[in-house]
């Protein structure tokens, strides 16, 4: 019985990680399929690749298979399990290639059992080879962003989204081909919060699902706010007097206007909350507003007089005493 190098199926290290093994199983598969491949004896690949990747993707079969690497095979190059030997995980459990293990190699029916001896998944014949074709991929998911203004981040709209897809031409060539949506997108959605449309990503081979489109939502920059998960902020100036002496002044919001009370002796650079006026949501978020106190460009002359009056009023106070000067 001759030896399996999985490894070198997939065409990865013995050290690559689990993501790794998959995505490595995915571009063969998808190379080898029956539905698309035109390479030579891409049938006995893809069942080569196919046999690889079920015990590769299975912690621990792939330990066990790595246990009989270090035994070695013998001086003609054959392979023979050692004496006694008897896979402690069986071929159990579900994977993702879906694969009728009954058309596995001796190998694999040697070292793991029960390929043979189960059922596998029925299915049509591959070019009167006894080859499953039932081994089923599952498309490709596709990635894409989509760029909102906050009003409609807040409001929710409706967006056309194009993005590419690639599938199988009638020749079984790849191509690349554009889609084009109409998308629904919620009320309250984040930045870098992701969108899943089922089924809408890239063809599935074999009978699999398609992938899915998952859009990342980003924000353009608005002139007036600016955004914190949900919170939404904003820098409201006001007049010195207003931040001495209290007052009520008008506040944008995203979706409105309220009046919001400025506190007596406010300083520049104090926030105030205005709360569920942030991004809606099961949790809503505030809208944090920051005083910036602003000066007149220019101050008439009893104007100047009063400040007078107001700094020999305030004497001694030193807004610099905590900076030890």
């Amino acid at each position: 019985m001759d030896f399996k190098d999985y490894y070198a199926a997939l065409g990865v290290s013995e050290s690559a990680s689990p993501e790794e093994i998959k995505k490595a199983y995915r571009k063969l598969a998808r190379k080898y399929h029956p539905d698309v491949s035109k390479e030579d004896k891409a049938a006995d690949k893809f069942k080569d690749v196919g046999e690889a990747y079920e015990v590769l993707k299975d912690p621990e079969k792939r330990a066990e298979y790595d246990q009989l690497r270090q035994y070695g095979t013998r001086a003609d190059g054959s392979f023979q399990p050692p004496p006694g030997w008897q896979s402690a995980s069986g071929f159990g459990g579900g994977g993702y290639t879906d694969a009728d293990t009954r058309e596995f190699s001796d190998f694999f029916e040697q070292i793991f059992g029960g390929g043979r001896r189960g059922g596998g998944f029925s299915g049509a014949g591959f070019g009167g080879g006894g080859f499953q074709r039932d081994m089923r991929m599952r498309g490709e998911d596709v990635h894409a962003r989509l760029a909102l203004f906050l009003e409609e981040v807040f409001k929710g709209c409706e967006k056309k989204v194009t993005f590419t897809v690639h599938e199988a031409d009638k020749q079984g060539r790849i191509r690349p081909r554009q889609k084009t949506l109409n998308v629904k997108i919620p009320a309250g959605m984040r930045e870098g919060q992701h969108l899943r449309l089922k089924g809408q990503g890239s063809p599935g081979f074999g009978g699999g699902e398609a992938g899915d489109l998952l859009l990342e939502i980003e924000l353009a920059p608005h002139p007036t706010f600016t955004v914190e998960g949900r919170d939404v902020l904003v820098t409201v100036p006001v007049a010195p007097w207003e931040a001495a002496l209290g007052s009520s002044i008008t506040v944008p919001t995203v979706g409105s206007k309220v009046t919001v009370k400025v506190p007596k002796n406010s300083s520049s650079g104090r926030k105030l909350r205005l709360k569920g006026k942030g991004l809606p949501g099961k949790h809503p978020g505030d809208q944090i507003v920051t005083l910036q106190i602003v000066m007149p460009e220019q101050h008439s002359k009893e104007a100047e007089q009063l400040y007078q009056k107001l700094a020999d009023a305030e004497q001694p106070f030193n807004p610099r005493s905590k900076l030890h000067l």
